[in-house]
């Protein structure tokens, strides 16, 4: 049940980002470097204030680690300014795509081994996502692409570090503070194109404190309980979450590509977690 509340909450914040973070750089609300510092900021203001709040979270600054968090400042500066040149769908692609690429061969090189409903469920799903985002994609710009490929990457090797914390709250935090002076230093060095509003403030902070602080905690709590290759499958149902999102909130409309697709993805997550438990009796 832990493992379930708390993947159900970080696989929805990861949608909510995608969400934020799509109105604030798609509408020029803000630019890409600032709503990255903005984002860093403010899920550390929160997460220090939990601390604040609550003495028992309180730990040492040794929480967390430098590579974790270069990790986490590459992934959220890349990812932003990589869809200044890329559609959403091409954006979506390659990012799940680097993402199990990068988990799957880590799980592989570790010892496990995917049993073959796992490979057939993540085959369908990733089949699922294609046809999601066939629509939007485009050939893509290699500084798009490549940034877009770092960001995947990244994302997959902060996640693959947090299946050994214990201390999910604490390392998330000071993850956070170490990478807030290495965004800061791309905000300085992008100065002359910055452009602010309350608006892309206000979507910023909320990407920060909520979406991203709140739901990297959740996401590094939950994968002690995840294999790699369950925690790249379980990744993919992001894209069906924020298509849903985006007709709940931005008035997209519900086509039959994205019911069919969620059927695709969803279906494919739900055979690998069965082939999953199956392999291994009485886990959940």
């Amino acid at each position: 049940m832990k493992s379930l509340f708390f993947t159900t909450v970080a696989l929805t914040a990861f949608a909510a980002n995608s969400l934020l973070c799509r109105m604030a750089l798609g509408e020029g609300a803000m630019d890409a470097a600032s709503f990255s510092t903005v984002r860093l900021a403010s899920g550390a203001a929160m997460l220090l204030l939990i601390f604040l709040i609550f003495p028992r979270q309180r730990t040492s600054p040794r929480a967390g680690d430098w590579l974790s968090a270069t990790m986490l400042f590459s992934y959220m500066v890349t990812f932003s300014y990589a869809y200044i040149s890329l559609s959403t769908g091409t954006g979506a692609l390659i990012l799940f795509g680097m993402v199990q690429a990068t988990m799957l061969l880590w799980a592989l090189r570790s010892g496990e081994r995917p049993h073959l409903m796992e490979w057939g469920g993540l085959t369908l799903a990733l089949g699922g996502l294609v046809y999601l985002v066939f629509p939007g994609l485009a050939a893509p710009s290699p500084a798009g692409a490549f940034l877009m490929a770092v960001a995947g990457i990244s994302w997959g090797v902060y996640s693959l570090r947090g299946r050994g914390s214990n201390r999910a709250l604490a390392d998330t935090t000071f993850n956070f503070v170490r990478a807030l002076p290495l965004v800061l230093v791309v905000s300085l060095v992008a100065l002359g194109d910055s452009h602010w509003s309350a608006r892309g403030i206000l979507l910023a902070s909320l990407s920060g404190a909520l979406a991203s602080g709140l739901g990297y905690t959740c996401w590094y709590a939950a994968l002690r309980y995840l294999a790699a290759t369950r925690a790249a499958v379980v990744q993919l149902t992001v894209p069906v979450l924020a298509a849903l999102g985006g007709t709940a909130f931005l008035g997209e409309e519900v086509t039959l590509r994205l019911v069919l697709s969620m059927v695709l993805i969803l279906g494919g997550v739900a055979l690998a977690l069965a082939a999953h438990r199956r392999a291994v009796p009485g886990k959940v």
